[in-house]
């Protein structure tokens, strides 16, 4: 039996780091556009390949905090596959439940690394997704990122789920779900017992800007109004919030040099959801969350940085001043 399986589609994520490029933004600051040279050959400072998505990022989190986790996904037919599923087999996860797609190809994502930030171009084909025909025990499912054809595994979801009242559902929309299909995303809502997004996505799901609710708690309660139980947002080096209808918390980023943001997101969700599968309380699995993503943000690599439970405890030692606290 597993404690979490993952559902979303796994990416080959190539990695480039740029040296000569600039930044523009409005006179607030916001808005900031990458601009590289028209037409220009571009030096770049490195390059590498590594696996990536947020099911396999957040997989691989959990694995190393000792929670016995899968991953169910649908791969193309192509050479990426072996690649990405080589990859996953490296980590210790079995591949038993990736599927493939015969008419598509495997994801993939371009990451422009620059100054600490990245700019990500992901590519979302159409693709036929399988639910497998004997669903694996688990005690949660972490549902994530899927390109066009996502309905049917929503779907199959939302029936597993009636059925199986036990399982419990960590819920994070990906780029694709939320801009192209919302209202569809929105409906799985109501069978999240955790929410996990960034700022962004918790004002997309919304349909309400920061500027227009007040604070990030209120933003928060009109998430639990459409049906979240507990939610977490993350906002970037401001840190964290995470509550549920009773109680909200909050904790700021641990003040660490920040060399590669990619997987931050996801690093903070393997955290903070292991935390809560291994029976945390929510404070609790902030620090985890918070504690994760610093750690990975130091590195290079989306998973380089992951931390084990040893692991966690000492960045927190380390930054003892920095705590969850109740707002």
């Amino acid at each position: 039996m597993y404690q979490v399986i993952t559902i979303g589609d796994v990416v080959l994520d190539t990695h480039i780091q740029i040296d000569h490029a600039s930044i523009e933004c409005n006179l607030d600051g916001k808005n900031c556009k990458l601009c590289l040279d028209y037409a220009a050959k571009v030096p770049i400072h490195e390059s590498f390949q590594v696996l990536g998505g947020n099911s396999a990022n957040v997989a691989v989190g959990l694995k190393k905090l000792g929670v016995k986790s899968l991953i169910i996904s649908t791969v193309g037919d192509d050479a990426n596959a072996e690649i990405v599923k080589k990859e996953i087999q490296k980590t210790g996860l079995q591949t038993d439940y990736i599927s493939t797609d015969k008419s598509t190809v495997t994801r993939y994502s371009i990451v422009l690394n620059f100054q600490g930030e990245r700019t990500i171009l992901s590519q979302h084909k159409k693709r036929k997704y399988f639910w497998p025909k004997s669903f694996p025990h688990t005690d949660w499912i972490y549902y994530t990122s899927l390109s066009e054809g996502f309905e049917s595994i929503q779907d199959n979801l939302v029936k597993f789920l009636n059925k199986h009242p036990g399982v419990r559902l960590a819920y994070n929309p990906g780029t694709f779900q939320l801009k192209y299909n919302l209202e569809s995303t929105k409906e799985i809502l109501a069978k999240a017992d955790l929410l996990l997004v960034n700022l962004e996505e918790a004002q997309i799901l919304v349909g309400k800007t920061l500027n227009q609710v007040k604070t990030i708690t209120a933003l928060m309660r009109e998430l639990f109004t459409l049906g979240a139980k507990e939610v977490a947002i993350t906002d970037g080096e401001r840190g964290a919030y995470a509550g549920n209808k009773d109680e909200i918390f909050q904790m700021e980023a641990l003040p660490v040099p920040v060399r590669f943001k990619t997987g931050a997101g996801d690093a903070f969700s393997s955290g903070y959801l292991g935390a809560r599968v291994l029976g945390h309380d929510i404070a609790h699995a902030l620090t985890w969350g918070i504690a994760n993503s610093c750690a990975v943000i130091q590195q290079f690599g989306n998973q380089t940085g992951l931390l084990n439970p040893t692991g966690i405890k000492k960045i927190l030692s380390q930054y003892s001043k920095n705590r969850a606290e109740e707002i």
